[in-house]
């Protein structure tokens, strides 16, 4: 597991005056096409904005009934003392898997409610993970406190939390200040869930009539393929050499999101393509990470140009839901012989409750274009990105 510190529900943009200046026609026609999608697939879209309701408020209920079932458990001081051992030793603990008898078996009923309501399949695993609370508290665990256990909060604006003590009481504390009683946090373990996810949705949306492709590489070659390379003897593509997301306060029980961005155009056969992207390195704010990670595909699109939708998983998005919502929309939008910006058909997919919090609309590329090279800084000043052409033999 890697280590984890207060992530930032940060937003990553690219600044619109250095990527391909969009034509009013262009604008005028995708504004058309959204307008004109039918009753029912607009009903679809309200129908899914109630899912995702349903989907937060399963997630919560499971997280908080696994809180309440840990914190009673404590009370056998061998398995308190392994658990503290376990939290100590590592910034995540897969409580499901440590746990035994009638306690394991209600963590697991609770990681199988929660992969149903996100849509995931059973495959994926045990989801529910433990972590201490904040650095602050380990002085105090170490010396023997005992611990509450709380479950982790996915919205930003959160004034308050409640934690179960071993006799099953509740208790209320400051989600913005730290408690001095050391305080276990559950949560879902959002790089599986967003894996896992993905690949649902990638599946749902082959289904759907929305042509989507496997995930790209993270880590590639770092040099530059030669210039003189024949295009039968590969592809060209888009790469994040580095990237940065800034600083944004947020509640210490708050548990780590992921990242990943949709991108999206015209496949060659000019029908509307979306292919998701993974972002599992985006883990501190304040830090240059430089993934060399495949960002676009450009051998999947009929055009030199795409858009790209960033989002944020915190565990209540429901990915078959998710799918459907946007191939609703899209599947409206046809090859007008021009690039189409498809950034706000998506938007329009996403549920009105999910612009608040989990999961979040980040923020949006407009018309990447395939020579882009350099960096980047977005248009809200909370990030910057550094992408190039990248050339991918093939032998």
């Amino acid at each position: 597991m890697r280590p984890r510190q207060s992530r930032r529900r940060g937003t990553l943009t690219v600044t619109a005056a250095t990527l391909v200046t969009l034509c009013a026609a262009q604008t005028l026609t995708a504004a058309a096409s959204a307008s004109a999608a039918p009753v029912a697939e607009r009903a679809a879209v309200s129908a899914h904005s109630h899912s995702h309701s349903a989907t937060a408020s399963a997630v919560t209920a499971a997280q908080d009934r696994a809180a309440r079932d840990i914190a009673r458990s404590l009370g056998d001081a061998a398995w308190s003392a392994r658990l503290r051992t376990d939290a100590l030793k590592s910034s995540e603990v897969s409580v499901t898997e440590r746990a035994s008898g009638q306690l394991k078996s209600q963590l697991a009923a609770a990681d199988q409610d929660i992969a149903e309501a996100k849509g995931l399949d059973t495959k994926t695993g045990p989801l529910l993970r433990l972590r201490l609370g904040d650095r602050s508290m380990r002085s105090a665990l170490s010396a023997g406190t005992a611990p509450w256990v709380a479950a982790a909060v996915s919205d930003d604006d959160v004034t308050s939390v409640t934690a179960y003590d071993s006799q099953g009481r509740a208790h209320r504390l400051d989600a913005r200040k730290a408690p001095t009683r050391p305080v276990y946090v559950v949560d879902v373990d959002s790089s599986k869930a967003l894996a896992a996810g993905l690949d649902v949705l990638r599946e749902e949306l082959v289904k759907e009539g929305v042509q989507s492709a496997a995930p790209a590489t993270v880590n590639t070659a770092a040099s530059a393929a030669p210039k003189a390379a024949a295009a039968t003897d590969g592809y060209w593509t888009t790469k994040i050499t580095a990237v940065e997301l800034s600083d944004d306060e947020e509640p210490w029980i708050k548990g780590a999101a992921e990242i990943y961005t949709l991108v999206s155009g015209f496949g060659q056969d000019g029908k509307v393509r979306v292919d998701p992207v993974d972002m599992p390195y985006l883990d501190y704010e304040g830090t240059v990470y430089r993934p060399n990670q495949i960002l676009v595909n450009w051998s999947n699109y009929k055009y030199n140009l795409a858009d790209a939708v960033m989002m944020e998983e915190d565990g209540s998005t429901n990915y078959r839901d998710l799918a459907k919502a946007i191939a609703a929309v899209l599947l409206t939008i046809t090859d007008q012989g021009t690039y189409i910006p498809l950034v706000n058909a998506i938007l329009d997919a996403i549920p009105n409750d999910w612009w608040t919090d989990d999961p979040d609309y980040v923020d949006s590329w407009y018309t990447l274009a395939r020579n882009n090279n350099g960096t980047y800084y977005g248009a809200r000043g909370n990030g910057w990105m550094t992408v190039e052409p990248y050339f991918v033999q093939q032998f």
